[in-house]
């Protein structure tokens, strides 16, 4: 397909252009991430993403294809780079345990001010005004510490759609706190 039908289609979110350029850069990005210690999940994950961005910014008009491989090339690339963020933020998120003594420093000692729990009431109120798809989505992650598999069998989903809907929770209860705070209300 050529160029101009790719950026166009893009553009327009034309439906056939829209698969032809899903499907035939996937086995590439695929390819990529199983040779990097990754799952054919974590491959379907990173290259939705990586398309939605290229699309996204096609739409902007923050990126406009120069040749025939420029949007595999960009679509590539950022699997790639996200992927290589993923790898490096699970490296860097060691655990340990604290020694006893300072476990029990830390349970005899106030975890949180005034402020903070002005703060931690504020998310309660906003979790509450969430809507209940989101909250029993972010409820079964965070506090049931369910898989994203599971989440995605409950509500009958792929994990990638999982995954976003998390991601849009969250960012929908992050701009809910931010507007109540901005708008001065404690």
């Amino acid at each position: 397909m050529d160029i101009e039908r790719q950026f166009i289609g893009l553009k327009e979110s034309d439906e056939k252009v829209l698969q032809y350029i899903y499907v035939s850069n996937y086995p590439k990005v695929e390819q990529f991430i199983l040779g990097n210690s990754g799952t054919t999940d974590d491959a379907h994950d990173i290259y939705q993403e990586a398309f939605l961005a290229v699309w996204r910014n096609v739409q902007l008009d923050k990126f406009r294809p120069q040749n025939e491989t420029a949007v595999a090339g960009y679509i590539y690339q950022i699997a790639r780079n996200k992927w290589l963020d993923q790898l490096r933020s699970v490296k860097n998120k060691k655990t340990a345990d604290l020694p006893d003594e300072i476990s029990h420093q830390l349970a005899d000692t106030p975890q949180l001010d005034d402020a903070e729990m002005g703060y931690l009431e504020l998310v309660k109120e906003e979790y509450e005004r969430l809507g209940d798809p989101c909250r029993e989505l972010l409820n079964r992650f965070y506090f049931k510490k369910e898989s994203m598999r599971e989440i995605a069998a409950h509500f009958s989903w792929t994990e990638a759609s999982a995954k976003n809907n998390k991601y849009r929770c969250l960012q929908r209860l992050r701009n809910m706190i931010i507007n109540k705070k901005e708008n001065g209300i404690p």
